[in-house]
């Protein structure tokens, strides 16, 4: 399995999902933040995650592979990217055609934390963004209180 994760910053989800597809899966992660990239490194190579190669990339310049990846991950992170559009359709480039496109998110809701509420996209508005670069919505849920989880196919 190959699991791409944009945006990936210190590895929260980038170093369970190397975990997860073990030795003989992949993991490529990008972020922007160089200080981030050296800790998901640092982090990859103390743990022995051979499978996990981290650059320092804008989301909208990456494109790691053309029909390589089983999954493509927006952790928490969508509303952040300075051209969505951009970076949702480098997802479509780099998914295999049975490949899955997951965007998990804070809710449209004010909350004491997370980003500002005017900056969070609402279900509607990243399913429009989703949908807009070819995909099919396969599922929205609540992924607890302040999340929703969209998955999305080709």
């Amino acid at each position: 399995m190959v699991f791409i994760d944009i945006g990936s910053g210190e590895g929260y989800f980038t170093l369970p999902a190397a975990r997860t597809v073990g030795i003989n899966g992949k993991v490529l992660a990008a972020d922007i933040n160089p200080d981030a990239v050296a800790a998901l490194r640092t982090s990859a190579a103390n743990e022995g995650l051979d499978n996990l190669s981290a650059e320092v990339k804008a989301a909208e310049e990456t494109v790691f592979c053309e029909g390589c990846g089983d999954i493509v991950f927006f952790g928490i992170d969508l509303h952040d990217f300075a051209d969505p559009k951009k970076v949702i359709g480098n997802a479509r480039k780099m998914l295999k055609p049975s490949g899955r496109l997951i965007d998990l998110d804070w809710k449209d809701e004010p909350m004491d934390f997370g980003p500002p509420f005017g900056k969070r996209f609402s279900v509607q508005k990243a399913q429009g963004l989703i949908e807009a670069a070819g995909f099919r919505i396969l599922s929205v849920q609540d992924a607890g209180p302040y999340h929703y989880l969209i998955i999305a196919g080709k």
